[in-house]
């Protein structure tokens, strides 16, 4: 019997990529959680059974236990020798399945996942996943090491399989360890210490990370660079003269002074000697090289320079080309392209090209040059590109990267530049002026990149020893200038300057200093830090400035690289590190007040922000509400902060009261036309009142404290309290046909009524115009479903002889069932015992049928 080969890839493109060229394109394709492909072909030496199928990046996520998930009862300080679990996230659960099912009866495990050190550690994931135990007999794992999805490298990478590395997982183990545990702990206490005193800090979660925190800092520092700048003036002097018909203008040696007396000194000696003498001429033949083959670094710095494009869109759209095969692999550290690489296909693939087509013509009729040595970092070769492709295929801003690329590769086997320069010295009365001319004779790499190309300017004649009669000499007066806020290209030169971050996660931390408010993105992609990023900056240097200097985290990425190199062992590494931080942790906390100094001076405490809303249940005083992400409530009297959902609207609900602790109910609306509203009682929200909630319902991030673990964040819609009139059994009417919710009546929808479901976007309109509609806590003998009750306009009622009230079930009753319909959904399952209607196929639970809703506006009563 033939050995069975199975085949992972990190993304479905990739898998299909390696199954086509594997095959030949003789292969049948199957649905699973991700798609299999299956063929039959060689494998070392013997027929074998292949099947390829793939993941979709990480499968599992590195967390604590959760024990340590409540703020409340952990203190942060305990999260640096808490136990790291690797969890399985909820949206991936199917790919370990999926995997372990595919893996049945294999005898070869062959890994294709994208050839970096987290690749290397998604390899160990994925054998996890799949069982695979190479001590079993029979069974065997192989790694692919590729740099391109050509046909030619896979078939390369097949005939070349090598083992998994394990020291590099083991370096990406260690470092998302330390960051975890050190920015969780940092993040949870400056968090809830300056939330719970700051009412207009515009951030939900005030956090610190190894490398955010440098990169925001380098943003910080050329900030108070600026704002400590003190100009001054100074003053030059232009020196004009007239050759063969040419005005010329000339450069002062001294370039500038910075006092004006001794200015206007030099500018009457000139002009008292009224002559200018030529006294050395040069002419020189120069060349400027092409460039080193593409890094990523370098991609990054040019797509926001040039292109617009931010570090984080660069890297997606950069992704995208590489698994849809138009270039080689994206991250890489290396600009020295390997002995063995293929200039002439690769030229070759772009000879159709409209823009560039005839200069790679004749680039391989003539003779393209070798590449400049470049730097070999021993993982893969330059960014390149593979196949030809046009804007239409691509899209804009994905065609204008791949475009950059192209020309990029093409200018490393172009010529040098060759231009000749001339410069020309003179004298007069002592002091030294100059001009430079510069004449292209070979444009060479700058025919394909025109933006380094040599600005030619042409000099007149000029003889040693030649008198010239000065035209005139004006005196410039300037102002030294404050250097502009840190450009994306520039912060990226000083990431990779001080090792902060890798080439695959540079972009990400640029992105999250954006993301989380510290700074902001103005025109020319410049980086502005806000009051937030600048105070927390200025605090860390006031307390400990390691925590934002670079130098701790340059050490920290040295000893993962001798991690990943097996010359150092990762256990000892993550101990040492963490051991730092404890102690740096500890001295934080304990001069914190250092910092508050700053926040204080900057931001609005909780009493002086906000408006007076609702009544604290302890003291019965008005509480205040904070608009300002995160929205809360603080009450001033018992110094209490409650977390309220976000990205909505919040205000008082009729001055109803909680019937468990008391406080005022407040009613949250979610943005757009048709946002859920719904009642919550603050403090219920922030502490669930009942064991299990979150296990029951699942966590519900409707905001800040399902994100910041401040309870699970329990609305009156999940509320199972038996008698409070706001909790899930009062107002909720059935179960929910697109999930596992309940359909809970909107209190405020009137007059257009309406039920939403508690867990999903299904949203059920009720009769329009009714004066009140009701739950009524009876229920529904054939379907289980709550009893409302209807009172109709009296000018639209339904019903005969002027009536005004009915009630019925919505599913059961024909009146109520034609008058409703759902506006957002996929399907609806009709429940009950019959009624003509029978149960269908895919029934859920408590008999449900189903029957597919074409229409998301068609009544329920069209089936």
């Amino acid at each position: 019997m033939a050995p069975k080969v199975l085949m992972v890839a990190e993304k479905p493109s990739i898998a299909l990529s390696i199954a086509s060229a594997l095959s030949g394109g003789r292969m049948s394709s199957r649905r699973g959680s991700t798609d299999v492909h299956e063929f039959e072909s060689m494998f070392q030496g013997f027929h074998a059974q292949f099947k390829v199928t793939s993941i979709t990046g990480h499968v599992f996520s590195v967390d604590f236990p959760s024990t340590y998930q409540n703020w409340q009862v952990t203190d942060p300080v305990d999260l640096f020798k808490a136990p790291v679990l690797k969890l399985e996230s909820n949206p991936k659960s199917h790919i370990r399945r999926h995997l372990s099912h595919e893996a049945r009866g294999c005898n070869y495990l062959v890994l294709w996942l994208d050839c970096d050190r987290e690749g290397e550690n998604i390899c160990y994931e994925v054998i996890e996943c799949t069982g695979f135990d190479e001590n079993e007999a029979g069974r065997k794992i192989l790694r692919a090491k590729f740099s391109s999805v050509t046909e030619k490298d896979l078939l390369i990478a097949l005939e070349n399989l090598v083992k998994p590395n394990k020291a590099e997982a083991l370096a990406v183990d260690a470092r998302q360890e330390i960051d975890l545990k050190v920015g969780v702990a940092f993040t949870r206490f400056q968090t809830s210490y300056f939330q719970g005193k700051y009412g207009n800090l515009d951030s939900r979660v005030i956090s610190y990370g190894p490398c955010q925190t440098p990169t925001l800092g380098f943003c910080v520092q050329r900030y108070m660079q600026m704002t400590t700048f003190k100009p001054e003036k100074f003053w030059s002097l232009n020196l004009h003269i007239i050759k063969d018909g040419h005005e010329l203008r000339l450069e002062w040696e001294r370039d500038k002074v910075f006092d004006f007396d001794v200015a206007v000194m030099f500018q009457k000696l000139v002009l008292d000697g009224n002559i200018l003498e030529v006294t050395y001429v040069s002419k020189k033949e120069e060349s400027k090289t092409r460039p080193c083959g593409l890094n990523t670094v370098d991609l990054l710095k040019v797509a926001s320079s040039a292109l617009g494009l931010g570090p984080h869109v660069a890297m997606q759209l950069a992704e995208q080309l590489y698994t849809q095969g138009y270039i080689s692999y994206p991250r890489t550290e290396s600009t020295a392209y390997p002995a063995t690489f293929d200039f002439s296909t690769v030229l070759g693939a772009q000879l159709s090209n409209p823009l560039w087509g005839n200069l790679v013509k004749s680039l391989l009729a003539d003779g393209f040059n070798k590449p400049r040595i470049g730097s070999d970092a021993g993982d893969h070769p330059p960014i390149t590109p593979l196949r030809a492709a046009n804007e239409e295929m691509l899209g804009n801003d994905a065609w204008r990267l791949y475009q950059y690329i192209c020309q990029h590769f093409i200018g490393t086997v172009s010529p040098d530049c060759k231009y000749t320069r001339t410069k020309i010295e003179f004298a007069a009365s002592g002091e030294i002026f100059h001009c430079i001319g510069q004449h292209v004779s070979t444009k060479g790499f700058t025919s394909i990149m025109p933006w380094m190309a040599i600005s030619e300017k042409n000099l007149p004649h000029f003889m040693k020893g030649e008198k010239i009669n000065i035209l005139n000499v004006e005196l410039h007066e300037g102002c030294t200038a404050p250097p502009d806020y840190l450009s994306e290209s520039e912060l990226i030169s000083l990431m990779e300057k001080h090792g902060i971050g890798t080439d695959a996660s540079i972009s990400v931390h640029i992105n999250n200093i954006c993301e989380r408010n510290y700074v902001q993105v103005n025109s020319g992609r410049r980086l502005v830090p806000t009051a937030l990023g600048t105070t927390l900056i200025r605090g860390y240097q006031c307390i400990d400035a390691d925590l934002c200097l670079p130098d701790i985290r340059s050490f920290i990425e040295q000893q993962i690289t001798l991690i990943a190199k097996g010359k150092v062992d990762h256990v000892h590494v993550v101990h040492h590190v963490l051991q730092q931080f404890t102690q740096k942790f500890l001295y934080f906390v304990k001069k914190i007040e250092n910092m508050d100094v700053l926040f204080e001076a900057q931001f609005s405490t909780l009493a002086e922000s906000g408006r007076l809303l609702s009544k604290c249940g302890k003291c019965t005083r008005y509480m205040r509400y904070i608009a300002t992400q995160p929205s809360r409530l603080y009450c001033i009297s018992c110094e209490e902060v409650y977390y309220l959902p976000q990205s909505g609207t919040i205000k008082l609900y009729k001055e109803l009261a909680c019937p468990l602790d008391g406080f005022e109910l407040v009613l949250f609306s979610m943005a757009g036309p048709d946002g859920k509203s719904f009642p919550l009682c603050p403090y219920c929200y922030n502490s669930p009142p009942f064991e299990g909630i979150d296990t029951l319902f699942g966590v519900i991030k409707l905001g800040n404290s399902g994100k910041l673990g401040k309870g699970a964040g329990m609305p009156c819609f999940l509320c199972p309290h038996p008698t409070c009139r706001h909790s899930i059994i009062t107002q909720g009417v059935c179960a929910c046909p697109e999930c596992m919710g309940t359909l809970i009546l909107d209190p405020v929808s009137a007059p257009k009524w309406r039920l939403y479901c508690n867990m999903c976007n299904c949203m059920v309109s009720l009769p329009h115009g009714a004066h009140r509609i009701s739950t009524t806590g009876k229920k529904c003998p054939d379907c289980d479903s709550t009893i409302i009750e209807v009172d109709f306009n009296k000018k639209t009622t339904p019903l005969g002889d002027g009536a005004t009230l009915h009630s019925g079930c919505i599913l059961c009753d024909d009146l109520l069932h034609s008058l409703i319909e759902m506006k957002h959904g996929k399907s609806f399952f009709r429940r009950g015992r019959g009624r003509g209607r029978g149960r269908g196929r895919g029934g859920r639970s408590r008999g449900r049928g189903g029957f597919k809703l074409e229409d998301p506006k068609m009544s329920f009563r069209d089936f």
